[in-house]
């Protein structure tokens, strides 16, 4: 880019850009490293008022020195550009995470939380609320280390801009507190909150009050109880749903009383998981064979204790027990990602009670058309490859009930839920049954729902069948058509 800051910071890349500023990568001259640079935007730089706020509030936040918080290592002007210099993380923020995976492991999800929790905890400890907790400021080190990020700035500009700015604190609206949406009171129950709603989204890949717009969306966050989580994720503790429930109350005094408090309660709930081999285990084996949490980097082997003579020849067998185990617990994983069922790596496991069907896609439905609905294309919604896709027709004007794929088991089953991952985000579906791939399908087993890019139907009350629909009512906003490119089902 060929720009210098401060005859110091070389700018070499855009990271991100925003109502208030920009961020880039940024070569330090000096020390010889990389930095990310955030450089406010000339509207805000020229408003003396602001840029005191501003510089006080850079002052207070490089105090903060903490793990799970990004560290301030320098601030500036440059001929009257105001800037903030930070550590650096190389990786992807938490909501990049969140749209590739969808819905993360419980366990994962606990430990996550916690560590934003407590850099949010050291950060009330000094002093500063953050008022802008998201997915988005919150950066994964590559070794799954949580970094929290934009600590104060969010804050100066909320103050006196308001929370109906466009641009300002639009992007911030799925995971705004009551209080601060309706211009309330700013206290550490503000981001205990915001944390609650990030505890939602990792846990069933979807915000709870999803809308077009702001102010749309802060109505929501002040009047409306959020969807159970119990129903979006079954497989939640009941201990960790009350704990979400409990941060997302709408009146401040019944949330958590301090973010420590919070945090003490989610580390109870990651207790009550067990230890770690067996809370994430997908299959009954020897618990020193089940498979890492998703954020391990290496696979276990198997652990033989040293320094312990062998008392008879059956102990010398145990080992060779252990490893055929973990031989045909490898080739069953081959073989289910294989044949599509499912990767084992990048979603959920199964609820206790519950297993994964394999569907396979089988045709379209679409009873007012006459020239079928890409029923050739089908397989692709259940081939295992996000990539491919099954896809309605390119309509003008979508005047018709509806058009669906249509989705076999491999026998009569009834299923508890179905998982629809999409790249055109924003349609309204809902999942049917019916006696055949020709139909009738006219049983609606789950309430209709927008469809985000990864989005779990849960069914109910439904009698066992072999033919299932995902039934598309309404196609995205301002898109001619809607793509299935894979479904996923738990019976």
């Amino acid at each position: 880019m060929d720009e210098v800051i401060a005859d110091r910071y070389e700018l070499e890349e855009l990271v991100g850009t925003g109502g208030m500023s920009s961020v880039y990568r940024a070569r330090d001259r000096l020390l010889e490293r990389h930095v990310a640079l955030k450089i406010l935007h000339p509207h805000h730089s020229s408003d003396e008022d602001f840029v005191q706020r501003f510089r006080k509030e850079a002052r207070l936040v490089a105090q903060l020195s903490h793990p799970n918080i990004v560290t301030v290592i320098d601030r500036g002007d440059d001929g009257g550009r105001q800037f903030i210099v930070f550590e650096y993380v190389e990786g992807e923020n938490l909501k990049e995470v969140v749209t590739r995976e969808g819905p993360l492991p419980l366990r994962r999800v606990l430990e996550l939380a916690l560590q934003i929790g407590r850099g949010l905890a050291f950060a009330h400890s000094q002093g500063l609320v953050h008022r802008d907790v998201k997915p988005q400021n919150v950066l994964m080190n590559g070794d799954d280390q949580a970094k929290v990020t934009d600590f104060g700035i969010a804050r100066s500009i909320d103050v006196d801009v308001g929370v109906t700015q466009t641009g300002t604190v639009l992007g911030t609206s799925a995971y705004i507190a009551p209080e601060q949406a309706s211009g309330g009171d700013i206290t550490p129950q503000t981001d205990v909150y915001s944390l609650g709603v990030v505890l939602y989204e990792l846990l069933t890949g979807e915000v709870p009050f999803p809308g077009e717009s702001f102010v749309a969306v802060a109505m929501k966050h002040i009047n409306d109880p959020p969807p159970s989580l119990l129903e979006r994720r079954p497989d939640t503790p009941p201990r960790l749903a009350a704990a979400v429930d409990r941060a997302l109350a709408k009146e401040p005094g019944e949330r958590f009383g301090s973010m420590d408090d919070f945090v003490a309660e989610l580390s109870a709930c990651l207790a009550e998981l067990g230890p770690e081999a067996d809370a994430d285990a997908t299959m009954i084996v020897p618990a020193a064979l089940a498979r890492p949490d998703r954020g391990s980097r290496t696979p276990r082997g198997v652990r033989v204790p040293a320094g312990r003579p062998a008392r008879s020849p059956w102990r010398l067998l145990v080992p060779l027990i252990l490893i055929a185990a973990a031989l045909g617990a490898v080739g069953l994983y081959f073989a289910v990602t294989r044949t599509g069922v499912g990767n084992l790596g990048s979603s959920p496991p199964p609820a206790r009670g519950t297993h994964v069907v394999h569907l396979s896609g089988v045709g379209a439905w679409d009873p007012q058309g006459g020239d079928g609905e890409h029923d050739s294309a089908a397989p692709n919604a259940t081939d295992g490859n996000p990539d491919t896709f099954w896809g309605t027709e390119h309509y003008q004007s979508f005047n018709k009930p509806g058009v669906g794929v249509v989705l076999q088991a491999p026998s009569a089953v009834q299923l508890k839920s179905v998982t629809v991952t999409t790249d055109t985000p924003g349609f309204t579906a809902e999942i049917q049954s019916g006696p055949s791939a020709h139909g009738p399908f006219a049983t609606v087993v789950s309430p209709s729902r927008v469809v985000g890019d990864r989005t779990r139907f849960v069914i109910g009350g439904s009698k066992a069948a072999t033919f299932y629909l995902v039934w598309i009512t309404q196609l995205p906003p301002g898109s001619d058509t809607a793509h299935v490119n894979e479904v996923s089902a738990v019976g």
